[in-house]
């Protein structure tokens, strides 16, 4: 070993899985399992993508779109470099997030990384793998919300917020201390 570096090793502790580390993992497998049930549902028996949009109720519609690009369009990725650079990076932030989610102490951050884990991997991994994009369904454009979107997509938005209201929690809580 170098002079002046300080290599602690990893203790057993330090690698295991806790608790909440396991219930983030049980929450990604919950929303792909619904995720990809539900598109199911809407690819194969509902048979949206031959049917324009279905009105469920004044303010919601079911309407087919795919989706090239990342959230909400952005960044599309038309060609088949792009499509496997972005199942690339979904991969490494699915890996580093699940790596986070073993060390993880807080139910509420297990939960946020949980469904963050489980919508990138339903739509960046599987979706792109299988379809070359993402199947987006849920429209809310009467409420002037442009963006069509699905369940995974809701996960990842539901987690991120979730993880801000912990970070500012936890800053509340040391600060209080």
């Amino acid at each position: 070993m170098a002079e002046g570096i300080d290599v602690a090793p990893q203790t057993s502790a330090s690698r295991r899985l806790t608790r909440w580390g396991l219930i983030a993992y049980a929450i990604a497998a919950a929303v792909i399992v619904l995720d990809q049930l539900v598109k199911y549902w809407v690819l194969a028996i509902a048979q949206l993508q031959d049917k324009g949009p279905i009105e469920v109720t004044p303010f919601f519609q079911l309407t087919m779109v795919w989706n090239p690009g990342v959230s909400f369009g952005l960044l599309r990725a038309d060609s088949m470099a792009g499509r496997w650079i972005l199942v690339a990076f979904a991969a490494a932030i699915v890996a580093a997030l699940a790596i986070w989610a073993r060390r993880v102490e807080r139910a509420l951050t297990a939960v946020a990384l949980g469904l963050v884990m489980g919508g990138a991997i339903g739509n960046n991994l599987i979706d792109r793998v299988r379809f070359g994009a993402v199947a987006d369904f849920l429209d809310f454009h009467r409420l002037y919300f442009p963006w069509v979107f699905n369940v995974a997509d809701s996960a990842i938005s539901v987690g991120v917020a979730l993880l801000l209201l912990d970070s500012f929690l936890r800053r509340d809580t040391a600060a209080s201390a």
